[in-house]
Parts: structure tokens; C-alpha cells; sequence
């Protein structure tokens, strides 16, 4: 089947970026312009085809040169659009889709800085007599070679040890030389500046690029060159592939040795993600594409992108070109993001890349606090005992004039040194890095630290500049108490180092089910170390020094970049859903006390890590493989509903059920009753093998393989199916299992079972209009008995009005404020709303006009809507209280200058009146049977907005809703 290239849609959830100075006068916005067409891939024959029509889409739409192309992985260009440009170009034949330029950041856990480590290699099974390195390539100096490894990020620090030279002659430089584009103009771009700010590349760090299109490299303190300020990018990148055995010293103090993943794989550094004034590292979608772009072009095998991304779409620019990226067949590893272990919060979601979660490694440092009053506390920490000293509260010890946050979290220059000095200091954790808390004692001449949880949270033991034990919400509460009293003091024990139980998944860790998928696919695939991580950093960001510890999923994903390295170096034929395969297949659930991974006081799901913490030395011969293409992974996109929302595609690609995706895992987000899925495994052997399936269902179902056995010749691909039915587990909740195929010859390959039983499926949400009229809601029931039907609503919106003068691209969710072009209302949710949303429309304003939402609850961003017209939606789920609502008016069409802007603020709390009926009010049901329901409305006013909710429930619980969406009714057309 022909390779559909897949489409953007619904609503971006990044912040919008900050534009120059120089954009902003001119009113010009960046964007990314998608274009009629297949991308080149690495066909180069495309090429001058592509050139052509992009060429003649510029001249038609009157558009200067863009500030960059895309061809590789993307059709397209990005260019500085003022509001009629933009509209002109939307209009432009051969034009499919714009996207405004988007903020991303590093998935970095700035405050989970931590102890250094060097201990992965052989947590995971691959250094050490027997390890998987020397079981594969002979020796750690071989493994991986061939590979080249793009790690987009923050640039590189060349003089790092881990980046130095591999030895001379190397056995893979013809296929390297084959692979990459050598001596090209462009492919090591030294950089501007001052010559020690600029970079040289080696046979290690055999290419370099740096990207500022979008502006987030304008802070002065950051190298405009691929050099590395943040120290973000030189740390992902040694650790998917820094070279072997490099000893590493932190604060002066030796740490032991270091190594890449894959330490005889080359790099490519592409800087896309800049270091900001407020310590974070962001860049735009605009550079990250072009840096995507640019890697499978020049020849990468592995793409490592420890960078933010959506958690509710699986087609945006960036996965777009992941997706064609994959189809060229370079292996996609990103991090699942650092919003856990609140559900739903993973991203990149798409099955065509390999999203990694965080877990914690063997190794622990116990460290204790002892009060005055005699009183000890349990923690973790580094560094030597302190003896008895007076102790004090950070938060009664700042200088004159400083903010109390700041004083509480002991920022740099908070403290007052006539309070701090000689003393144990307690600081409040969150927000600044910690390491940078214990700075900021240390200069105000403390000496020691008590850092504490205000809530629950992980407790990691960092590598401080002065002695400190980290401890917990209990004991910080008690602590916190215990410095309120006259005269309080308190003494620091020395380090005990332990073997805790590992790995388990870090607190911060993104967890499933994935919003985009609605559970179908079970995210993220696997975990990997991303707790107390060492590797080479850029001294500018990290206090001087060549090394440090940092925490995030930023650091579990280059863990398997790496080895997914390995796998392709010794399976080069291998295509990227089979090394995924592979190592999930053979992932393990159970950590190194033989019991189930943890996650904070309980047993982690795979909806925390996915198939399990990954095994490298098995995944080298994992018998089965369940491979995928593009054509599967568009057809998986057009049973999402997401392509079909920007093209009529889907009928030509064909549609499957998500559930269906032929993947590693199986997800059911909703199961009314019974459900079955199709897979296929390829033999990756040379010999054939007969597989009996082995099933775990989950608890409250039955799970039915046919056939339960099966043969697989050398090569060959057998399809099976799987048969999940509900028994009596809970409705809406998730239940696991696995099912696993064994042969003779020592494989055990598994697939994850994760099902979430309802007793009723349905509709999220239907529309309709006018004054009057019905439409219909169809239903799965999931058990035997009786379904009611009970209509809330309709309510007409609250209309918020206000005219709003120009445009404006550089809202700050961080710091949000008023102008001409944003307006700001407050509002009050009462207690027990059925259902509440904030809405504005595109009929309600100019054609061409395009809105964003945001809401904050106190100074808390809780939800926020920024697509690429005025149709912005933001559900209100965080119950009763006082909101703050922003309206931004990111551009206006051409020739208009101002114009009134309509939020609505829906609040349905109380059951319908009877301008909302829904029929039969209940009717029998039975598993797996179809139950239609008619809605009607009616005595509305035409000119206004209503939503209403059906809920359905079985006489004693509710169990399934589907929104209403009433709209004025259309003009008549003469």
C-alpha cells in the first residue's frame, strides 16, 4: 500500500512562543507550513519535485524566501506570517495545514538534581565478564559500532571525556562513510563567537548543528554554536553512547566510571533547545523540526529526543515527522514526560516512536537528622556527618525585601547570611533545583541542610556542596515544628550506602492511560534508569563541573536509544516497531527482591511502565517480533478519528480499530463486555519454533488465544487472536494481565493485557442546533440488566464580552497578564456542577481570526486551548471555586484592526426542565448489545449556545455520559 504521509489536527497543547523584538513590531508570526505531497525521505530523486512545488506555492502566495525548508521527513517550510500572509497562504493551493511556531522544553526534573551514579551498565545487564556488551561485540570498545546516534537537545561541550576520539583505525569508518554525509558544508557547524565558544567535532561527535529561528536563543549567556551552555544535551547524549570506562569527578570528589549505552556509536549534536534566563531549556517546534529534518537526511540510525511534546495527539509537526522518520526506518526513542504519577499525563503517544518512562537503579545512600529534643529522622543524602549546630527555618531567614517563596525555597541570594551562618538550614523542597538550595546555604554560610517534602514526593539523594539529608513530608512537618521552639539545634549523620529495592518508578515519571488513544494503546512502552544518572554536562550549568547527576525521563530515554543502538548494530535488518518489539517483549515487571516494581507505596501497572524495565541481554534474541509499517500505523491513526478531521485519506488507507494496532502490547480503554484483537509475530531466528500461549488474565476477565499454539517457520509470520470478556471486574477501572508465547528454546515473549471494563460505551459528545430538533445516541451495553437515561441541561452560556485591539503572539502562561489584545474575567464554579466548559467560537468572530484559552485556578495552570483558529475549547474538571480565564487574540485576518470576542462559560448543574429530553428513559440491556437513545431539544433560543449532559447509569451508579452541544441555528441560504 502507498505510504500516506499523516496530517495535523485538533488543538496544540504547548505555550505559544515568545517572539523577538523584532517579530514583534512587525507583527509577524512564525509557522510551520505543511505542504501537498509525499517528503523525500531519503530518496533524493524527490527532491527537485518538492523544490519545484514549494517554489510555486511561495510565488503564488506572494511570500519572500521562508527562514527554513523542510523536505526530508516533512514537505514544507516555515516562514514569518503577518495575519494576511498567513490567511494567504492558507488559501494557497497545494497548502494543507499551518501550525504556529510552539515552545518545547527539555523533560528534565530540575529539582530531582541527583547523587551521581555509575552503575546502569550493570544494573542492566551489560558490562562485566558475561555482559551483554561482551556476549555480543566481543568488548564494551565494539558495542554499537556503525550506529549513529542524533541526540536533538542542547548542543554538546566538545571537551568533555566522554566525548573525546575512539581510537584509531576504526573497523566500522567505511560504513559510517557510507551512512553519513561526510564533509558536507554545514554537517559540523562550528559556530559564531569567540573561538572557546565555538565547537570542533571528532570521530566521536562526527556532526554538529545549531538552530535559533525561533529566538529562544537569544539570552546573552548562551553560545550561538552547537556548544552546550545547559548541559541538558552533553548529558543525554554520553549517556545513550558516551565512550567506555571514563572516570568522573563531581565537586572535586571522584565518582567512579562512566559509559554511553552504546559506547563505540558516533553522535550527531543538533541544538535545537536553548538554555533561558530562568534556568529552563525550551526551544520552538520550528528549529526541533528542522533539527528532525536534518538528522534523517544526514544519515542518522537513532533519534533521541529528550523534549516535551503533546499527550492528547499522535499527529502534530514534530510526530509527523517522527512518523515518516520511522518509515525511513530510523528508531525513535522520547521521553514520556516528567507530569507523573497523576494519570493521563504521558506524552508522545504515537506507536511509532518508543516512549520511556523513569525508574531508579540499586543503589542508596541512608542519611539521618537528629533534633535536640532527641528526636532522629530517617532520610537519604551524601556527604560526611555534621555535629551539632544551631538549626533554622529558611523560611525565617531571608534578607530584608526578598520574596517569602523564594526565602522558603532557598533561592541563590535569598538568605541572610547573619542568620544562616554556622547554621543547619531546613529548606522547603520544589521549584529551583535542589542543588542550587544547598548553594545558596553554603554562600550564606550554612553549614549543612534539611530538605523536606511539603507533600508527598521521592526522596533522592543528591550530590550537595555541603552535607544534606533529604527527608519526607512527616518528618519535615515534625522538623519544621521542632525549629518554631526556643533555642533548636540538630546534628547530620554520616552516608550509609545500601542496595535499595530497584528499579522503581520515579515519582515524577509520566503515567497512562495515554489521552490520546483513549487506552487503546498502552502507554508508555517501557521504562528504563531516569533516577540518579551521571554523565558528562556542560560546566556553564553545572556549578564548573565536567559531570553531574541529573533525574527526568530526559534521562531514561537516551538509556535506550543506546541500546536500541546494540540491537540495530547486531540486527541491522531490523525495522523500528521490531527493536521496539524486542525489548519490550522482554522487558521485566519484577524488580531485584523478585516482588513487583514499585511505584511509591504500591505495585506499579503497566500504565507506569508500560512492558516493564528493559533487559538488553535479552532482547538481542527475542524469538518474535510484532512488526508494524506506516500504512499500519495510518490506519491506527484513522481509527483515533484524528486524520479524518483534516482529510478524506482514511478511505483510502482503510481504518482500523486502535485496539487492533499490531503491537507489543494489548490496551482496551473500554470494554463493554467482550472484545477481540488480531496480532501477528515474525520468527526473527534461524530456526522454526512451535509457541504455546501462556495467559495471565487480567483479575474480573477471561482471556482466549486462538490458536493457543502456534508454529513459526525462520522469517515467516503467524497471526493469532485474543479474546478478552468481562466477569466481574470493576467497571471504569483498569485491570492487567499479560499474555506470553513460550517455545523450547528458552524464549518467553510478552505482551502486556491492560483493560478498562464499562459497563456501558458510547459517544464522548453530540451537536446539534437551532431551537428545536433530536439526534441520536447510540450505545454498547456491558452487562445483563437495565440502563436509565437522565438528561442535565440545557444551559445557555454566560457570555463574556470584550473588544480586544490587535494582536499578540507573546502571551506568557507563566507569567500571565492583560494588554489591548488579551482580555482576563474571573468566575465562580458552584459546588456539585454536573459539567462545566469554557468555549469560544469561529462564527462568533472574523474569518481568519485566531484564539487561544487559558485557565488558571489560583496561580495554577488547569487548562488551556490553543489550536490554529478561533474554535477554542478548555473542560472545567477541577470542581467548585474561583477560576481566572485569559482570552488571547494570537492574530486577526487582514485589514482589521479590532473586534468584540466571545468567551462562553457553560455551567450545567441541575436536571433538565424540559428543553432537553432523552428517550426511552431506561430500557433493558445486555453484554455487547446495541442501545440507541433519541436526544431532543427544544423552546431554546435560536441565537444562543446551550450544552446539556445524558447520563446513563444501571439503576444504582451512573456509568456512561455524552455531552450535548446545542448551536444558534445556521442562516438560511436563499
Amino acid at each position: 500500500m502507498r505510504r500516506i504521509l499523516l496530517v495535523i489536527t485538533l488543538l496544540l497543547t504547548a505555550a505559544v512562543f515568545v517572539p523577538s523584538p523584532a517579530a514583534a513590531r512587525s507583527a509577524a508570526s512564525l509557522y510551520i507550513v505543511q505542504l501537498a505531497g509525499e517528503p523525500a525521505l531519503r530518496t533524493e530523486s524527490a527532491r527537485a519535485a518538492i523544490r519545484a512545488n514549494r517554489d510555486t506555492v511561495l510565488r503564488t502566495a506572494g511570500i519572500p524566501k521562508p527562514v527554513r525548508d523542510y523536505e526530508t521527513v516533512f514537505n514544507g517550510f516555515a516562514a514569518a506570517l503577518t495575519p494576511e500572509q498567513r490567511d494567504r497562504v492558507a488559501r494557497t493551493k497545494g497548502v494543507l495545514r499551518l501550525w504556529k511556531n510552539e515552545r518545547r522544553t527539555i523533560d528534565e526534573k530540575r529539582d530531582e538534581k541527583l547523587i551521581p551514579e555509575d552503575s546502569t551498565p550493570a544494573f542492566l545487564g551489560l558490562a562485566g565478564d558475561g555482559g551483554a556488551w561482551e556476549q555480543q561485540f566481543g568488548e564494551p570498545e565494539h558495542a554499537g559500532e556503525g550506529m549513529i546516534i542524533a541526540d536533538i537537545d542542547t548542543g554538546f561541550w566538545p571537551e568533555n571525556p566522554s566525548l573525546a576520539a575512539l581510537p584509531e583505525p576504526r573497523p566500522d569508518q567505511a560504513e559510517i562513510a557510507r551512512k553519513w554525509k561526510a564533509g558536507v558544508p554545514g554537517r559540523c557547524d562550528k559556530g559564531q563567537g569567540a573561538p572557546q565558544q565555538q565547537v570542533t567535532c571528532n570521530n566521536k561527535v562526527i556532526g554538529a548543528r545549531y538552530y535559533n529561528l525561533s529566538g529562544f536563543g537569544d539570552w546573552t549567556g548562551e553560545y550561538q554554536s552547537p556548544r552546550d551552555y545547559d548541559g541538558h544535551g552533553t548529558h543525554t547524549a554520553t549517556t545513550a553512547a558516551g565512550d567506555h570506562d571514563v572516570p568522573a569527578t563531581i565537586n572535586g570528589a571522584p565518582v567512579g566510571k562512566v559509559s554511553g549505552m552504546a559506547p563505540a556509536a558516533r553522535i550527531a549534536v543538533y541544538k535545537a533547545l536553548w538554555r533561558q534566563a530562568d534556568g529552563e531549556g525550551s526551544g520552538g517546534t520550528v528549529d526541533l523540526l528542522a533539527a528532525i529534518d536534518d538528522a534523517v537526511a544526514d544519515g542518522a540510525d537513532i533519534i533521541n529526543y529528550s523534549v516535551s511534546g503533546s499527550s492528547a495527539l499522535v499527529v502534530d509537526p514534530i510526530q509527523l515527522a517522527f512518523y515518516n522518520a520511522a518509515a525511513a526506518g530510523v528508531f525513535v526513542a522520547a521521553s514520556a514526560g516528567n507530569s507523573g504519577p497523576d494519570a493521563s499525563t504521558v506524552a508522545h503517544n504515537a506507536p511509532w516512536e518508543m516512549t520511556v518512562a523513569a525508574s531508579s537503579h540499586d543503589r542508596g545512600s541512608l542519611k539521618s537528622v537528629t533534633l535536640g529534643n532527641g528526636k532522629t529522622y530517617e532520610g537519604v543524602g551524601q556527604g560526611p556527618a555534621v555535629p551539632d549546630a544551631p538549626l533554622v527555618d529558611s523560611a525565617g531567614a531571608g534578607l530584608a525585601g526578598a520574596a517569602p517563596d523564594k526565602v522558603e525555597l532557598c533561592y541563590p541570594g535569598a538568605l541572610d547570611p547573619a542568620r544562616v551562618k554556622g547554621r543547619i538550614v531546613l529548606c522547603k523542597r520544589g521549584v529551583n533545583p535542589r542543588v542550587d538550595k544547598s548553594v545558596a546555604v553554603r554562600d550564606a554560610g550554612g553549614v549543612g541542610m534539611i530538605l523536606y517534602n511539603p507533600s508527598e514526593n521521592s526522596l533522592n539523594a543528591d550530590y550537595h556542596v555541603i552535607p544534606t539529608v533529604h527527608v519526607d513530608q512527616a518528618a519535615g512537618a515534625a522538623i519544621k515544628a521542632y525549629a518554631a521552639t526556643a533555642g533548636p539545634h540538630a546534628a547530620l549523620s554520616a552516608t550509609t550506602n545500601t542496595v535499595p529495592r530497584a528499579p522503581a518508578v520515579a515519582a515524577f515519571s509520566s503515567a497512562g492511560p495515554a489521552e490520546a488513544g483513549d487506552g487503546d494503546l498502552i502507554k508508555p512502552d517501557i521504562t528504563a534508569p531516569g533516577v540518579d544518572i551521571v554523565a558528562g554536562v556542560a560546566p556553564p550549568g553545572h556549578h564548573g563541573n565536567l559531570y553531574d547527576a541529573e533525574s527526568g525521563t530526559s534521562m531514561s530515554s537516551p538509556h535506550i536509544a543506546g541500546i536500541a543502538a546494540l540491537l540495530r548494530a547486531r540486527h541491522p535488518g531490523w525495522s523500528p516497531a521490531a527493536v521496539k518489539s524486542a525489548l519490550m517483549t522482554t522487558a521485566s515487571t519484577t524488580d531485584n527482591s523478585g516482588g513487583p516494581i514499585q511505584r511509591g507505596t504500591g505495585d506499579a501497572t503497566p500504565l507506569d511502565y508500560g512492558s516493564g524495565h528493559v533487559r538488553p541481554a535479552l532482547a538481542f534474541d527475542p524469538g518474535l517480533v510484532y512488526d508494524a509499517s506506516a500504512p499500519d500505523w495510518a490506519r491506527y491513526a484513522c481509527g483515533l478519528g484524528q486524520m479524518q478531521l483534516v482529510s478524506d485519506w482514511c478511505p483510502i488507507v482503510g481504518t482500523s480499530d486502535p485496539s487492533d494496532l499490531n503491537y507489543p502490547s494489548i490496551g482496551i480503554g473500554s470494554l463493554p463486555g467482550t472484545q477481540t484483537v488480531t496480532r501477528s509475530v515474525t520468527n526473527v531466528t534461524d530456526l522454526p519454533s512451535v509457541y504455546a500461549a501462556a495467559v495471565t488474565p487480567p483479575p474480573g476477565t477471561t482471556v482466549e488465544v486462538s490458536p493457543p499454539t502456534i508454529t513459526v517457520p525462520p522469517g515467516r509470520t503467524v497471526s493469532f487472536k485474543v479474546t478478552v470478556r468481562r466477569t466481574d471486574a470493576a467497571y471504569g477501572k483498569y485491570t492487567f494481565g499479560a499474555l506470553t508465547w513460550t517455545d523450547l528454546r528458552g524464549h518467553a515473549v510478552r505482551s502486556p493485557i491492560a483493560v478498562r471494563p464499562v459497563a456501558l460505551s458510547g459517544p464522548g459528545e453530540v451537536t446539534g442546533s437551532g431551537a428545536a430538533g433530536h439526534t441520536a445516541i447510540d450505545l454498547l451495553g456491558g452487562y445483563a440488566g437495565t440502563v436509565t437515561a437522565r438528561a442535565y441541561g440545557l444551559a445557555a452560556s454566560e457570555v463574556h464580552e470584550q473588544k480586544l485591539i490587535g494582536s499578540t503572539a507573546a502571551f506568557n502562561s507563566a507569567a500571565p497578564g492583560i494588554s489591548p489584545a488579551i482580555s482576563a474575567f474571573e468566575f465562580t464554579l458552584p459546588p456539585g456542577a454536573k459539567l462545566a466548559r469554557l468555549s469560544t467560537y469561529a462564527a462568533d468572530v472574523a474569518p481568519g481570526t485566531d484564539l487561544d484559552l487559558y485557565v488558571y485556578q489560583g496561580d495554577k495552570l488547569v487548562g488551556r486551548s490553543e489550536g490554529t483558529t478561533a474554535d477554542e475549547e478548555v473542560p472545567l474538571t477541577g470542581g467548585s471555586g474561583t477560576y481566572q480565564a485569559y482570552v488571547v487574540q494570537f492574530s486577526l485576518p487582514p485589514n482589521l484592526a479590532e473586534q468584540s470576542v466571545k468567551a462562553h462559560l457553560f455551567v450545567v448543574d441541575a436536571p433538565s426542565k424540559g428543553n432537553l429530553t432523552v428517550t426511552p428513559a431506561q430500557r433493558p440491556v445486555s453484554p455487547d448489545e446495541p442501545l440507541p437513545f433519541d436526544v431532543a431539544w427544544r423552546g431554546l433560543d435560536p441565537a444562543k449556545r446551550y450544552l446539556g449532559l445524558i447520563e446513563f447509569g444501571d439503576g444504582v451508579a451512573a456509568r456512561a455520559w455524552t455531552t450535548v452541544a446545542i448551536g444558534p441555528q445556521p442562516p438560511t441560504i436563499p
